[in-house]
């Protein structure tokens, strides 16, 4: 064998890559490490198990595919349309889905660490569970989906739409949230400690028992949320739209007000009663 011959390795790999562009869909546990999968028909594939970390696999159309369990990390998967795709407890860790379509896709407990999602479709997708720590949803579309005790910190969502979307327990600490729209939001219990909320729309969100200490809020709409019981300790509401907002047994010790919207005499004595600063 000279040493420009394949290894046995790269031959079945390319042996697989040419059934694939034949139309073979069972791939469970195939080796596609670095595999040129660009605008490949995947549709309804069974690639659970499947090692594609590195793949090429922009512009693809994995819709429905099973990709359980898989090695997506550091995969291109820019464009892709994964619609309604199972991806529980694969590994995304580093992977680029900017654009991507993932409508209605399961990525329960899903590695999307340092994953770039910016400007990506994820509407009623489930993603509870997932480790999102550094990633890039800036932009996203994330309407009424599911992050229910999914790690977000230091997560990048600056002006993504997060309307209806239920992610009780979650962990945003420090993430950016400037400009984002969490309007109906389901947070209860949620982690938004240092967090930048920085004239973030939170029209009617739950935020009970959120811990939100440092968290900056300037200039948000908080106009009918329900802060019953959160810890707004430190946290700064200067310019924020507080109309209806609900303050039952909140922590505001230190917590920063001024030029609000919808804070009467009395609420402002009884803020200040417990704290707050004016």
């Amino acid at each position: 064998m000279t040493q420009s011959d394949p290894t046995p390795e790269e031959e079945a790999k390319i042996s697989l890559i040419k059934r694939i562009k034949a139309g073979e869909k069972n791939l469970s546990g195939a080796n596609l490490s670095g595999a040129d999968l660009s605008e490949a028909e995947l549709y309804d594939a069974d690639l659970s198990g499947a090692n594609l970390s590195g793949a090429n696999l922009s512009g693809a159309d994995l819709g429905e595919a099973n990709l359980t369990g898989a090695n997506l990390c550091k995969a291109n998967l820019r464009k892709a349309d994964m619609r309604e795709a199972d991806l529980c407890n694969a590994d995304l860790n580093g992977a680029d889905l900017s654009e991507a379509y993932l409508s209605g896709i399961m990525l329960y407990k899903a590695n999307l660490k340092e994953a770039n999602l910016n400007n990506a479709y994820l509407s009623g997708s489930d993603l509870g569970g997932a480790d999102l720590r550094e990633a890039d949803l800036g932009g996203a579309y994330l309407r009424r989906v599911s992050l229910d005790g999914a790690n977000l910190y230091k997560a990048n969502l600056r002006e993504a739409d997060l309307g209806e979307v239920e992610m009780n327990g979650a962990n945003l600490s420090l993430a950016n949230l400037n400009l984002a729209i969490l309007s109906l939001a389901e947070m209860n219990g949620v982690y938004l400690i240092g967090t930048n909320l920085i004239k973030t729309d939170l029209l009617g969100a739950q935020l009970i028992k959120a811990d939100l200490r440092g968290a900056d809020l300037r200039g948000a709409n908080l106009s009918g949320a329900d802060l019953t019981g959160a810890n707004l300790t430190e946290a700064d509401l200067s310019l924020a739209n507080l109309s209806r907002t609900k303050f039952e047994n909140a922590t505001v010790v230190k917590t920063r007000f001024g030029q609000n919207q919808g804070i009467d005499e009395a609420l402002k004595a009884d803020l200040i009663k417990r704290g707050a600063k004016f």
